[in-house]
């Protein structure tokens, strides 16, 4: 991006001159598939949270999941816009928009603080990355950080769940002023359904924005759902989705509606200490990139370190 005074200095220009990111994107893919096979860690989004079953009387610190999980996102071309000479400002910030998005990681973990029978008090911490090219192989150019506070209410065999949830969007290794954030308060349903040996899992959720910062969304609407299948003791099929809905304020012109999402489908296989999972799948993402209004389309493929 420009230097706050307007001007531009020489790595900006030699970073215009870049081709595409196109074709360093199977050098990076095969990479990436290396560290996989050679490390076995984990995929692409947060842990749903799942219904659990009542303890028989009221338990402390009852549940404790981990995850970490990475992806290699395929190619998602800019939005189209008219070529700006390679030297320009616009051709650097075009440049760098070419280069935003390879990898998408996740850490963080999800707890029940009490569980007092009738429901449980839970938290949420996850912090994500997006990683680019555009600097190196590696270049984090986006964090996000997700803190939730949960209580829920056990009604027969499924929950409902008061839900706090703030998240914070941050440039990394970037000049960063706009603050990018928003609160809700919402509630969400999560049901449990069994056939044989395959679970489903559902979770609809719906939330107010009651604070933000640079964003317009109004409202938020969210459904996971999320199968399995035991092939045996250790070896299990998953598919999983998600849909997101994102009602707006009227603040930014000729802007409706934003919907987006991620369907996957892969392979689980449970150890001693823990799970992991191998995945692929499409995300469209609503404002994929923190600054700017528009949605990305992506192939992924990765894998997911779980603690069960």
């Amino acid at each position: 991006m420009p230097d706050t005074d307007g001007s531009l200095d020489t790595e900006e220009i030699a970073q215009a001159a870049r081709p595409a990111r196109t074709n360093t994107k199977v050098g990076s893919a095969i990479l990436i598939a290396a560290c996989v096979l050679l490390t076995c860690a984990a995929g692409a989004a947060a842990q749903q949270p799942v219904v659990k079953p009542p303890p028989a009387i009221p338990e402390f610190f009852s549940r404790f999941d981990f995850h970490l999980n990475a992806a290699w996102l395929g190619e998602s071309a800019p939005a189209a816009t008219t070529p700006a000479p390679a030297t320009s400002p616009a051709a650097v910030l075009q440049n760098a928009a070419a280069h935003r998005y390879s990898f998408d990681t996740h850490w963080g973990g999800s707890l029940d603080f009490v569980d007092y029978v009738a429901g449980r008090t839970s938290f949420i911490i996850d912090y994500e990355a997006i990683l680019g090219d555009e600097f190196r192989l590696f270049d984090p150019n986006q964090g996000v950080y997700t803190l939730e506070a949960a209580s829920s209410a056990r009604v027969g065999d499924g929950e409902v769940v008061g839900i706090f949830h703030h998240v914070s969007r941050h440039l990394a290794d970037r000049p960063n002023t706009q603050a990018v954030a928003w609160n809700a308060a919402g509630v969400r349903l999560l049901k449990r359904l069994t056939r044989e040996t395959t679970t489903f899992d559902v979770d609809a959720e719906l939330s107010r924005v009651v604070a933000k910062a640079f964003v317009d969304y109004s409202w938020i609407g969210e459904l996971n759902l999320s199968v399995r299948r035991p092939l045996n003791e250790h070896v299990a099929l998953f598919v999983q989705g998600s849909g997101k809905l994102f009602t707006v304020d009227g603040t930014v012109p000729n802007r409706g509606t934003q919907t987006g999402g991620v369907a996957e489908a892969g392979v689980r296989l449970k150890g001693t200490g823990g799970v992991l999972e191998l995945f692929a799948g499409f995300e469209k993402r609503v404002d994929a990139y923190e600054l700017e209004r528009d949605s990305q389309r992506w192939m992924l493929a990765g894998f997911r370190l779980l603690s069960r």
